[in-house]
């Protein structure tokens, strides 16, 4: 298999499990009216999403799938702002979850767009694997703070930690950089740290 079909393969597999990553977020939000993404990897995602598919638009094959991912976390962000106020109610006012919400939106589109002008960085690849770190990280903190599978599933987990693999080979073996080879091992441990805590969650569901 040559270099070209390889990074095909890699772009594909990164595409095709995070699409089903989002639709089994989806599918679980709607199944047990929970919200399934933090606030701040909506906003990320949208941003970059936004970013990448209509002012810096990558190949053909890749804006499709960006779009897709973009429709998607639209459908997961109307999730979020229909069930997180219920969860937040107790610490937090309606009206103030949704100003934080566009504070944080905004922020990230500056954000992601301040990166791609100091990385000189028209992909957009550092903030992709900065805000996959970010999405890890924060999952992990929504299953902890929850204590429980709610609106989570190994499916999403090790879909997500596919995702991760398929665009991390493909970027360590032709757009190597030391950060980005860092950030990938980092997010591919915490992929995997977020399905052994879902693993026992699910142990622990069945004991009892």
């Amino acid at each position: 298999m040559n270099q070209l079909n390889i990074l095909l393969l890699c772009q594909l597999g990164m595409g095709l499990f995070w699409i089903i990553t989002y639709l089994l977020i989806i599918y679980k939000g709607w199944q047990e009216k929970k919200y399934g993404m933090p606030m701040a990897a909506i906003c990320a995602n949208i941003s970059w999403e936004f970013i990448f598919a209509f002012l810096y638009p990558q190949n053909e094959l890749q804006r499709v799938i960006t779009l897709i991912w973009l429709v998607l976390d639209i459908f997961i962000l109307m999730q979020f702002l229909r069930y997180a106020p219920k969860e937040y109610k107790k610490i937090i006012s309606s009206k103030l979850l949704y100003l934080s919400f566009v504070i944080t939106l905004i922020a990230s589109f500056f954000i992601i767009l301040g990166i791609v002008h100091e990385f000189h960085d028209f992909e957009g690849k550092y903030a992709a694997f900065f805000q996959n770190l970010m999405m890890s990280g924060l999952f992990i903190a929504l299953l902890v703070q929850r204590g429980n599978l709610a609106g989570q599933s190994m499916g999403i987990a090790f879909c997500k930690m596919i995702g991760t693999l398929f665009a991390s080979v493909g970027f360590y073996l032709y757009f190597r950089t030391p950060l980005i080879t860092i950030i990938s091992m980092a997010t591919l441990f915490y992929d995997w740290l977020y399905i052994l805590l879902i693993y026992r969650l699910q142990h622990k569901k069945l004991a009892k």
